[in-house]
């Protein structure tokens, strides 16, 4: 994986049931082999799943390194992560997926990154969103939040 080419998977995409393995994985392997680019590895956002799942970065990193495909991966993590409920893991996941900036720090980075991707998007509000419109993936317009007067 050379994320000084490609871009990691999509947060989206769901390995193992969880939404951001696969892009997690896709920049550990690139943190591995030196080609990471501008990606993090860990961010913020892999250390939430990791906390939810129970392990830590050294351990994924371990497990990553020892496993050479994303199957590998996953058998170590059902071998090793907390369990959780189906019911659950869609909560986190959706949670995930909806999570905007937390601070106003954070905003202030979120709002300079969509400006310089597309201003005209006033509808995303979401990292994961920002993220596929900045891999150039199709990120659906939404309708604004309606007010409640």
């Amino acid at each position: 994986m050379d994320l000084r080419k490609d871009f990691p998977r999509s947060m989206r995409f769901k390995l193992a049931g969880y939404a951001h393995l696969a892009r997690m994985i896709d920049k550990c392997r690139a943190a591995l082999a030196g080609t990471e680019g501008e990606y993090i590895y860990p961010c913020p956002i892999d250390e939430r799943l990791m906390e939810f799942a129970g392990i830590t970065s050294d351990q994924f990193t371990i497990a990553v390194k020892v496993n050479s495909t994303d199957e590998g991966v996953v058998k170590w993590l059902e071998q090793t992560a907390k369990t959780h409920e189906p019911a659950e893991l869609e909560e986190w996941n959706r949670k995930l997926l909806a999570r905007g900036p937390s601070s106003p720090e954070s905003a202030a980075r979120f709002k300079k990154y969509l400006a310089a991707i597309d201003p005209s998007r006033t509808d995303i509000t979401a990292w994961s969103d920002l993220q596929d419109l900045e891999e150039g993936r199709i990120v659906p317009r939404r309708e604004p939040a309606s007010q409640s007067t």
